[in-house]
């Protein structure tokens, strides 16, 4: 089993992301689950939430909160000022971060740091920051976990018409930032 925890702010979409993330690998044909954690004022718009999906080629019976995730998506860097989100991150981790300039203060040499200007991406597409199809665009690139296709099944499933192809758009545009990279 895969687990992911997402880090971000309220009104950010982090459980959004996580919906779209495990409609992504249902699509793949693999279990999957999606859940926030609002406790703490993470309701609030600002402040920090968690939201967690988890990915697996067999049912899922855990329920409960990832403390020791697979991978981190954090959809705010300026997050990492307040909480650890690195937090129980399994060695051989990835760590997907939306920042523009290199992040000196994630120096765990036992994880990969892949960084993207995930709201750069957004802005250039649909002239605003809604960072998600991005993120899930990269997160398939740098894991391999979804495929891009499943990806694009997942954004047109919840999105319709302009809106819908402006978030493949960025989706794809954030794999390819990292598929180059891979190759």
């Amino acid at each position: 089993m895969k687990e992911i925890r997402i880090h971000g702010r309220g009104g950010q979409g982090s459980v959004v992301l996580a919906e779209l993330l495990a409609i992504a690998a249902w699509n793949d044909g693999r279990y999957s689950q999606a859940f926030p954690f609002l406790g703490g004022g993470g309701e609030r718009r600002g402040k920090p939430i968690q939201a967690f999906a988890r990915i697996d080629d067999r049912l899922i019976r855990l329920r409960s909160r990832i403390y020791f995730p697979d991978y981190v998506i954090i959809q705010d860097y300026t997050i990492l000022k307040e909480i650890d989100a690195l937090a129980g991150l399994k060695q051989n981790g990835v760590a997907l971060v939306n920042a523009e300039a290199p992040l000196p203060a994630l120096t765990r040499n036992d994880i990969t740091l892949a960084e993207i200007p995930a709201s750069r991406i957004a802005v250039e597409v649909m002239g605003r920051p809604l960072i998600n199809a991005a993120l899930l665009g990269a997160f398939s690139a740098v894991t391999g976990e979804v495929s891009l296709q499943s990806v694009v099944m997942s954004i047109l499933g919840q999105f319709h018409g302009a809106v819908g192809e402006q978030n493949v758009e960025i989706a794809r545009r954030a794999y390819d930032y990292f598929s180059k990279d891979l190759k």
